[in-house]
């Protein structure tokens, strides 16, 4: 675990992850959590059933000594960019974190922090805190894309989640983009669906 060395020297370290860089609509969702020392059952979230984000997600919640979560929307990352956007909201997020981190570790996403960072590529395989915010971040990000299916039902966002499946292209060339759409995406830009 990428923790040990931390944890034995008495710092708290949050782990940040995102859900929902790819996709073509909905939010970026970016989360922090920290655990304490021990082992967890946390995984990357891509390796887990809705089912089992779902009862992991609870038990994380109980444990965690801090949790947050922040946004980018569909406008931020048309504005800033989809990394810019990213690095806002996990900036946000561990603003929001109720205790100070002493260290950062991140899924290869480098963040600029007074905080020593660890930005390891695949992460949350070597990180539990990574992992969790892995989770959390998706379950959060997967909730509000059913609250977007009921607001936009004609693209089926419940099941894809805003990225790019054969039914979502479908649905945008019948129905073009709705306000949730990353309009700087190349198959929403590049499918000359503008007025």
């Amino acid at each position: 675990m990428l923790e040990e060395p931390f944890w034995r020297d008495g710092r708290l370290v949050a782990g940040v992850d995102e859900a929902g860089r790819g996709a073509l609509a909905g939010p970026v969702v970016v989360a922090a959590v920290i655990l304490p020392p021990g082992r967890h059952p946390y995984r990357d979230s891509k390796k887990l059933s809705p089912r089992q984000r779902e009862l992991l997600l609870d038990r994380l919640l109980g444990s965690a000594l801090a949790w947050a979560v922040a946004a980018a929307s569909a406008s931020e990352i048309d504005r800033l960019g989809v990394l810019r956007a990213t690095h806002a909201a996990a900036y946000a997020a561990l603003a929001r974190l109720r205790r100070p981190a002493g260290v950062v570790i991140t899924d290869y996403l480098f963040l600029d922090l007074e905080t020593p960072l660890l930005a390891p590529p695949r992460a949350e395989d070597a990180s539990p805190s990574v992992a969790a915010a892995s989770i959390l971040a998706k379950v959060v990000r997967d909730r509000h894309m059913q609250g977007l299916h009921h607001l936009y039902p004609n693209y089926g966002f419940a099941a894809h989640k805003g990225y790019g499946t054969a039914r979502h292209l479908a649905a945008l060339r019948r129905y073009g983009p709705c306000p949730v759409h990353r309009r700087r995406f190349a198959p929403v830009s590049q499918a000359g669906l503008w007025d």
